[in-house]
């Protein structure tokens, strides 16, 4: 379909994109893009943020990092790096000058315009669980995940207002052939949520395929797609020291769109970086940086974003170990970096349980609410991740849920008002050292906003939770997992958008996908 055939039905696809439903299976918070209002913890002295950041320079300027792609390796050549084989090695200035032409805010726009979220500033965004190879729950235990549990996770992401993008695979459809796999992992994701959706950086193939069916869903033509960022891809840096080609390919094309990248490098302390936490976060910072040097090189103003996913192994069993102690001071100290050099942050909630218990709840816990202190702007996995990331939960996606509306409840400025109604001397006045605030008229005009409402935890006392039938938290998130998927409705879309994505699958299909064997 022609863009001009494109433009002539946006206005109603978009229209029709606006009338949502959740449906009413619980009472959650409404749709809105949380603001940070706390001061974000700093436990890094001025000195600490000059050591880490020359620490991370002399990364870049002394010891180099490995580009194994040969047209990135080129365009660092041109731009004035030390190549030597497959090792760049870049400046400090060099760096300083690249990084100050990224923006420290930007939005992405999805086919819903009303989903429109912001990176950067003091505002931070959830995103779902994304690629565990396995799914649990309470029915199936652990399986390898297939296209219809993925389009379940796709539900929950689209029901639960407060996850904002549509990341990843919530889990792998393992059953879709790879070649495939992203162009029904796609169209599924377009059509059952109309929130800001994610392309893998696996290549040529995949990534064109992605932007291409983000334009068709949001009935925009190529000029108005390249504008302004509508999706945006997350790669990973092979710790240590290195890029590799596919990743860099998909990064590379997405920059010259005009869509949004952000990098997260995977250090592992003690395995795949330094035991200690700044050597950790300061190699974590030198592998980020040097790809949104690129970034800016090839698009000076590319909106980019530096990610943290920095934390400890078990030093018994060299397994990874997440919502520790030094994987929240790492994400702190890493959020410091990141308001040095001017860049948003994205963090991840995650843990290392393996089924949706007290474990991987309090680990949770920590990695949100250090997301919160480091004051991040995106929160990758923050609904639904288990095992370290090789399980996706959706019992654990909506416990993790309500943790979420837990944290921006907490944002809310009502909490910390100050006026003369809410100091209530005269509620005070009228009870005295006798009396209970339960009938005063203070009490009654707000009781049904006053508190945080849950929908899954269980206030009840012992007797009346047994009574109620003793159904513990997993069980009851099982339930609500049911009731949800069960009277889910998928947004509105266009019948000729959808159409055009179908006929597209389609067509790609018949060519092949994208490669799987090199």
């Amino acid at each position: 379909m022609s863009d001009t055939a494109t433009r002539k039905r946006r206005s109603g696809g978009r229209a029709g994109n606006a009338r949502r439903s959740t449906g009413n299976v619980i009472e959650q918070m409404p749709w809105r893009v949380p603001v940070n209002t706390d001061r974000p913890t700093e436990p890094l002295t001025p000195e600490g943020v000059a050591a880490i950041h020359d620490g991370a320079m002399r990364i870049l300027e002394e010891i180099g990092i490995e580009f194994l792609n040969e047209e990135a390796l080129a365009l660092l050549k041109q731009a004035g790096c030390t190549i030597d084989g497959y090792n760049v090695r870049m400046g400090r200035d060099f760096v300083m000058e690249m990084l100050a032409k990224a923006p420290s805010s930007f939005t992405i726009t999805p086919r819903n315009p009303d989903r429109q979220i912001t990176i950067g500033g003091k505002h931070m965004v959830f995103v779902n669980v994304s690629s565990p190879p396995n799914y649990w729950d309470l029915e199936t235990g652990k399986v390898s995940g297939n296209r219809a549990q993925c389009q379940d996770m796709l539900k929950l992401t689209q029901y639960f207002n407060c996850i904002h993008v549509a990341g990843g695979y919530p889990v792998e459809p393992v059953d879709v052939h790879a070649s495939v796999r992203h162009l029904d992992v796609l169209f599924d994701k377009l059509t059952l949520t109309d929130k800001v959706a994610h392309a893998y950086s696996l290549g040529k193939e995949r990534v064109e395929d992605v932007m291409e069916m983000v334009r068709i869903a949001g009935g925009l033509s190529h000029e108005e797609f390249e504008a302004t960022p509508h999706m945006y891809t997350n790669i990973n840096s092979t710790s240590p020291l290195k890029h590799d080609i596919p990743m860099l390919d998909g990064w590379m094309r997405c920059v010259r769109r005009g869509q949004a990248v952000i990098v997260t490098p995977f250090t592992l302390a003690g395995a795949m970086a330094p035991v200690t936490m700044a050597g950790a976060v300061a190699q974590s910072i030198a592998e980020g940086l040097c790809a949104i040097v690129l970034a800016q090189y090839i698009r000076p103003g590319t909106p980019c974003a530096l990610g943290t996913f920095t934390s400890n192994v078990d030093m018994k069993s060299g397994a990874p170990a997440f919502g520790t102690p030094e994987y929240m001071r790492a994400t702190q100290m890493t959020g410091q970096m990141a308001r040095f050099y001017g860049l948003p942050l994205r963090s991840s909630g995650s843990c290392a349980a393996n089924v949706p218990d007290g474990q991987a709840m309090w680990e949770t816990s920590n990695a949100l609410w250090a997301a919160v202190q480091s004051g991040s702007n995106m929160v990758y996995h923050a609904a639904g991740w288990l095992e370290g990331g090789l399980i996706a939960s959706p019992e654990k996606f909506i416990m993790d849920c309500e943790l979420l509306q837990q944290i921006q409840r907490y944002f809310e400025p009502e909490i910390v008002a100050t006026t003369p109604d809410d100091i209530a001397l005269d509620a005070i006045r009228e009870v005295g050292s006798e009396g209970h605030f339960f009938g005063t008229e203070h009490t009654q005009a707000r009781y049904t906003k006053a508190f945080y409402q849950p929908f899954l935890s269980d206030w009840k006392n012992y007797e009346g939770w047994a009574l109620d039938g003793g159904t513990w938290t997993a069980e009851r998130a099982h339930r609500l997992f049911k009731e949800i998927i069960g009277s889910f409705e998928a947004p509105p879309m266009d019948p000729a958008i959808r159409d055009e994505l179908a006929d597209f699958v389609a067509r790609r299909k018949a060519e092949g996908g994208a490669p799987t064997d090199f």
